[in-house]
C-alpha cells in the first residue's frame, strides 16, 4: 500500500492543529485508500503546539512532531520532506496548512489522483469546482487571481490554472528525489513555493490539477503579507527568464544564422542563380552558423566535443537539416511562383520564423543535443 506523508508546518497554531489532527484521524484518513500519516513541523511555538501534537502521537502510531531550527515556512518543508522520506519512508508527499484554509476534506481526492497515476496534484482553485472564500473583500480576490496569472505569464504556463496554491501532492520517486531542496530559492519565504512548483512540473510526467475550494483561516490571522507578495513575484520573474534562457540562446543563433541566409541569399538573387541554388546554398551556409553557435552557446552544458563525435553529430545535424532545407526551398519556390523573385527578402523572415525555427527547435532539443526525454509531455 502506497505511503503517503501530510508535511503541515505549525507555528503557534495550537487550538488549529487539535482540531486537525482529530477531523484527519477520525473523518477523512479513514476513507482513503493508503497508509495515511501526519508530520507536523514546528519551530519552537510558544502556546503548546507541540505539546499538542506529541500528545496525539503517543496514542496514534501515524502522528509525528519534527522540531527544526532554520526560520521561514520553505524550510519548514523541506525539512519536513527530508524526514517524511528518510524516516518515514514516504512513496508521496503533501503540502498542507494546518489552519484549515485547506479544507481536509480534499485529501481524499488529491490521493485518489496520485492513485490514478499523476505524478503531481495540485489543489486549484481556478479551475471548475474550485473556488475562493466568498467573504474575501473584491481588492484580496483582485489580488489572489491577477497575481497567479502574473506567475502564469511569466512562466508561460497557461495549462496549470493556479500556481500559487499552497496544496499540493508530489509523487517522491522520480519528481521530489530530483530536486535539491535545500537549494530552492527564498527559503525564509512564502515565494520558494513558486521554485518548488517550478522544477516539480519540469520533473512530472502527468501532472493533475484538483478543484480546491480555499477557504478562510478559522483562529487568528494569515502570516501572509505584501512583502511576500513581492518576493514571490521577483522569484517568478527570475525563473521565467531564466526557463527562457535556451530559447533566447536559440534565437540569437537563429537570428545570425538568418543573416547569413539572407545576405547569401541576396548576394545569388544578384547572380541571377537558378531558384532552387539560390534558396538551398543559403540554408546550409546558416546550418553550419547554427550548429558550431549551438554547440557551443546554446547547448553548451551538451556540448558535443571530440572530432569524431563533432563530425557524426555534424551529419546528423545536416540530416535532420533536411527538413529545414526542404521546408524553405518549397515554402520560398512556391513563393516565387506566387508573387515573384522580388519578393524573397519579404517571404524569408515569414518562412524562418513560422516554419523553420519551431522545427529547428523541435530536432535540436530531440535528436542532436537529446535535452528533452519525451517532447510530447515535458519542455525545456
Amino acid at each position: 500500500m502506497e505511503k503517503i506523508v501530510i508535511v503541515m508546518p505549525a507555528w503557534n497554531e495550537v487550538e488549529n492543529i487539535k482540531e486537525m489532527i482529530r477531523v484527519l484521524l477520525t473523518e477523512e484518513f479513514p476513507k482513503i485508500e493508503a497508509e495515511m500519516e501526519l508530520l507536523v513541523v514546528d519551530n519552537h511555538s510558544h502556546d503548546g503546539t507541540d505539546k499538542a501534537v506529541e500528545e496525539a502521537a503517543k496514542n496514534n502510531k501515524n502522528v509525528h512532531l519534527l522540531q527544526q531550527d532554520k526560520p521561514g515556512l520553505g524550510w519548514a518543508y523541506v525539512r519536513g520532506f527530508e524526514y517524511a522520506v528518510d524516516k518515514l519512508h514516504a512513496d508521496a508527499v503533501m503540502e498542507m496548512d494546518a489552519d484549515f484554509q485547506h479544507p481536509p476534506r480534499f485529501i481524499k481526492p488529491m490521493v485518489d489522483a496520485y492513485l490514478a497515476g499523476a505524478d503531481y496534484c495540485i489543489g486549484s482553485r481556478y479551475i471548475p469546482g474550485g473556488s475562493v472564500p466568498k467573504q474575501w473583500a473584491a481588492s484580496r480576490k483582485a489580488v489572489s487571481f491577477f497575481g497567479n496569472l502574473f506567475i502564469r505569464m511569466v512562466l508561460v504556463n497557461f495549462k496549470i490554472h493556479d500556481l500559487t496554491t499552497g496544496f499540493r501532492l508530489t509523487r517522491v520517486k522520480g519528481v521530489l528525489d530530483k530536486i535539491d531542496l535545500e537549494k530552492l530559492h527564498d527559503l525564509d519565504r512564502f515565494a520558494y513555493k513558486v521554485d518548488l512548483l517550478y522544477q516539480s512540473l519540469k520533473n512530472s510526467q502527468k501532472t493533475v490539477e484538483v478543484p480546491l475550494e480555499f477557504a478562510s483561516r478559522t483562529k487568528e490571522k494569515s502570516k501572509f503579507n505584501w512583502k511576500e507578495m513581492v518576493s514571490t513575484f521577483k522569484l517568478a520573474i527570475i525563473l521565467g527568464i531564466k526557463d527562457k534562457q535556451r530559447f533566447i540562446k536559440f534565437g540569437t543563433v537563429g537570428f545570425i544564422g538568418y543573416l547569413v541566409n539572407a545576405l547569401t541569399l541576396r548576394l545569388l538573387t544578384v547572380v541571377n542563380a537558378p531558384g532552387v541554388i539560390a534558396w538551398s546554398v543559403p540554408v546550409e551556409l546558416s546550418i553550419i552558423s547554427n550548429f558550431i553557435l549551438n554547440n557551443i552557446w546554446t547547448f553548451k552544458k551538451e556540448q558535443i566535443k571530440g572530432v569524431k563525435a563533432l563530425g557524426m553529430k555534424f551529419l546528423q545535424f545536416n540530416g535532420t537539416s533536411l527538413g529545414a532545407l526542404l521546408i524553405q526551398t518549397v515554402a520560398g519556390t512556391i513563393g516565387d511562383m506566387i508573387f515573384g523573385v522580388g519578393s524573397r527578402q519579404i517571404l524569408l523572415p515569414f518562412i524562418i520564423v513560422v516554419l523553420v525555427l519551431p522545427y529547428n527547435y523541435l530536432m535540436y532539443n530531440m535528436v542532436i543535443w537529446r535535452t528533452w526525454k519525451n517532447p510530447l509531455l515535458k519542455k525545456i
